[in-house]
């Protein structure tokens, strides 16, 4: 169950939020009918009950193979093709002593010193490629591929380094399908009703994860679980709650949401939520803007302004109540630290407390708190909040009236870049984009 607390952002709790909450329960029976903006890509609302035991078992056993064969895996992709499989595998797998093959991200940006410094060390190393795109020709993931490919096949041979990679794209068109057919690759098909973003419970996702070991059964299990608990249109439903808040916050001037993390294996699910929610409801001059940070480590750079800069902001707190992990300091006869006090006490537990005194002085200075809670990070849990979070996002999408499932705004940049680089059919932009420069 992930649990909500609305005390330390509203004065009045939940009785603070009728009108909002009213709009949440009719923006879910939007999705949930089918009848709001972007329908065409809501397929991700059922996709947790949908996945049979062919599927599991099609991506267990390709990812058994990977694992078997190889040192290392890069994964290609950039946004919605990385950042979900990358806070699920950072999350549920040891910071140290990793069992199986080094997962390394490749396509989501355009240094050159990244992929010089990459292409030397996977000489070195047996090694496999998933690349995850729909087009096969956006031109971060495209041109790694091209980079990694060249070395794979002058590693591998052609027919070797055929066989150690897997392609995740659109089932039917597309450069990547076109080249995966002709070289006799396996690929997993990206669902057309999925966007990017909403990807993580697909092939997008689940490869991935499964090839860092990680059980995706119990990943889509925690899944199925939220979208059991969440379905209901009801005051008391946790998504329906939070995405209220939200948009009550930003009608009362809040306008950038931070969403707090105390343990550093979950900076990359505030990365992914980043783009969840940044892309969802970032259009038509509206939204909020989305902000991240990991407590305590960013409360000696950012927290001066949190308690004391503009008050234009909230946090969205995820605490973890229990650790597997318990380890404590022991009582040293001189004290030299001054830490005696904290002797015997639970680290998990400190941090918790840490996590509290933070919440009081930052509601004390004018920054209200969401606290939404999870049991533990394991994968039942971590599978859950992420469904939590793509709910609550079309709700919220729905509340501020905008359609949570495109993303004109980006094509802008990569009209431009298109155009700068010479890319044919762009002459006309280029000379216009010239002249600005």
């Amino acid at each position: 169950m992930i649990n909500i607390n609305l005390d330390n952002a509203f004065k009045d709790g939940v009785n603070s939020l009728k009108t909002e909450i009213n709009l949440a329960k009719e923006a879910l029976i939007k999705l949930q009918q089918g009848t709001g903006k972007g329908n065409n890509f809501i397929g991700w609302v059922t996709l947790p009950n949908e996945i049979d035991t062919a599927t599991f078992d099609n991506i267990e056993s390709t990812a058994k193979k990977i694992r078997k064969e190889s040192d290392a895996v890069v994964i290609i992709g950039i946004g919605g093709s990385y950042l979900g499989a990358r806070a699920v595998i950072d999350a549920l797998t040891p910071a140290f002593n990793k069992q199986g093959p080094e997962i390394i991200y490749a396509g989501h940006h355009l240094d050159a010193d990244y992929y010089v410094g990459l292409l030397e060390y996977l000489k070195t190393k047996k090694w496999s490629i998933v690349v995850i795109s729909k087009s096969g020709t956006t031109t971060e993931p495209a041109l790694a591929f091209r980079i990694l490919r060249k070395l794979h096949i002058e590693q591998f041979g052609i027919k070797e380094a055929n066989n150690r990679t897997v392609a995740i794209t659109d089932e039917k068109k597309g450069a990547l399908l076109k080249v995966a057919n002709q070289n006799n690759i396996k690929t997993f098909s990206i669902p057309d009703n999925v966007g990017g973003r909403y990807s993580v419970f697909t092939p997008v996702g689940l490869l991935p994860i499964a090839i860092a070991g990680i059980d995706i059964r119990a990943l889509i299990k925690g899944a199925v679980s939220g979208l059991n608990d969440y379905s209901k249109a009801t005051d008391t439903n946790a998504a329906i709650l939070y995405a209220a808040a939200r948009n009550k916050l930003y009608n009362d001037g809040k306008k950038i949401e931070m969403v707090i993390n105390y343990h550093p294996q979950l900076s990359y699910l505030t990365e992914w939520w980043k783009q969840l929610y940044g892309e969802s409801e970032g259009k038509e001059n509206k939204g909020i803007f989305v902000s991240g940070a990991t407590f305590t480590t960013d409360l000696h750079s950012l927290g001066q302004y949190i308690q004391q800069g503009e008050r234009h902001l909230f946090e969205t707190l995820i605490k973890v109540e229990t650790s597997s992990s318990p380890i404590c300091a022991k009582e040293e006869p001189e004290n030299i630290d001054g830490l005696n006090y904290l002797a015997g006490m639970d680290m998990h537990e400190i941090n918790k407390t840490a996590s509290m005194a933070t919440l009081l002085a930052h509601t004390k200075g004018g920054v209200p708190n969401i606290i939404l809670s999870i049991e533990k990070i394991d994968a039942f849990n971590i599978g859950k909040l992420i469904y939590f979070f793509e709910l609550a996002c079309g709700i919220s999408g729905y509340i501020l009236d905008v359609n949570p499932f495109d993303q004109p705004g980006v094509e802008d940049y990569k009209v431009n870049m298109f155009a700068l680089l010479g890319k044919p059919g762009y002459e006309s932009q280029r000379a216009a984009l010239e002249k600005l420069l």
